[in-house]
């Protein structure tokens, strides 16, 4: 099975699952300039989430809780047109801008008065402004260290190797390609269903990113080791040969993750669906960059391909004359 020989195609697919998610991170931008490319959650923005259930077991309409939170709405507390989003069949999460429990307690006693039901309240939660910023600046610097701490992790440890920096390079560009297909679905999320990215999108991140790399540093050491044993052999037959060899134990493993994430989205309800959907794309990505991407890279660095681009499409043209 040759693998490494289809790289560019592999490379090209890359392409086409990420270019449409920044397509639409540019389409969130260009609607809301001051949230960026993504529909933030009130842990980056501030704000306020209030999921309750109403004991009727019906839902009211969307609107008739709009209309509530609008009525409530002044000059100190500006909860006009908040984000109303189903739980199941029975309950709502509602997010809005920051309110306090007196302003709380006053909604709940009205949609209790107009809907004629008990309601529970099963979650309320506030965050101010700053610390919704300092939040989103941690998650920032978050990622860019988990990168430079791969980088230098991974290049001491294959310090034995020729050119051990180009291994770490290699895992941090595969790595930045499956944070960019999560990133990319969610901006797709966000525009389309409106879902919001919380703190637990940001979990769901660095667990992906721990995922890639996890992957990648496997195929990595059989290629190391497998350098040693075929010192005669090519490095791309090498290379092709170490992925085959972990072929099976990259899929085996994921698709064990991946058939309890698909459980969790179909019966886990509806407060975790968010992430568990996230993590789901993101262990597929991070099982096709480790495969797809990764190693592939190394053949093209180890090969200097960059340098024939241009010149195989001036010989084709050539030819073609």
């Amino acid at each position: 099975m040759n693998i490494i020989k289809h790289r560019y195609l592999y490379f090209a697919i890359s392409l086409l699952v990420i270019i449409p998610g920044l397509i639409f991170m540019g389409i969130h931008w260009a609607e809301k300039p001051a949230e960026g490319p993504l529909s933030l959650g009130i842990d980056f923005t501030g704000g306020s989430l209030l999921e309750v259930q109403f004991a009727s077991g019906v839902q009211p309409s969307i609107e008739d809780v709009k209309a509530i939170y609008n009525q409530f709405s002044s000059d100190t507390v500006q909860i006009k047109d908040p984000v109303v989003q189903p739980l199941g069949t029975d309950s709502l999460s509602i997010r809005s801008k920051a309110m306090d429990d007196a302003t709380k307690g006053k909604i709940v006693a009205a949609m209790e008065s107009k809907f004629n039901t008990k309601i529970t309240v099963l979650n309320f939660t506030s965050v101010s402004p700053s610390v919704g910023q300092e939040v989103a600046r941690a998650a920032a610097v978050a990622v860019a260290l988990a990168a430079i701490a791969i980088l230098a992790y991974i290049w001491f440890a294959f310090r034995s190797v020729q050119h051990a920096f180009r291994y770490g390079t290699a895992a941090v560009i595969a790595m930045l390609h499956d944070v960019l297909v999560v990133v990319g679905v969610e901006a797709i999320l966000g525009v389309t269903l409106k879902w919001e990215a919380d703190s637990l999108f940001l979990t769901a991140l660095l667990t992906v990113i721990g995922f890639s790399v996890h992957d990648t540093i496997v195929v990595f050491d059989r290629i190391r080791e497998n350098l040693g044993i075929y010192r005669k052999v090519d490095y791309t037959t090498v290379v092709n040969h170490s992925v085959v060899q972990t072929l099976d134990r990259s899929i085996n493993t994921q698709l064990t993750v991946m058939f309890t994430l698909f459980a969790l989205v179909l019966f886990g309800g509806e407060t975790i669906r968010h992430f568990v959907i996230i993590l789901l794309v993101g262990v597929f990505s991070g099982t096709y960059s480790s495969i797809f991407n990764a190693s592939p890279i190394l053949v093209v660095w180890e090969n200097k391909e960059w340098k024939n681009w241009f010149k195989r499409g001036k010989k084709e043209e050539a030819a073609a004359a």
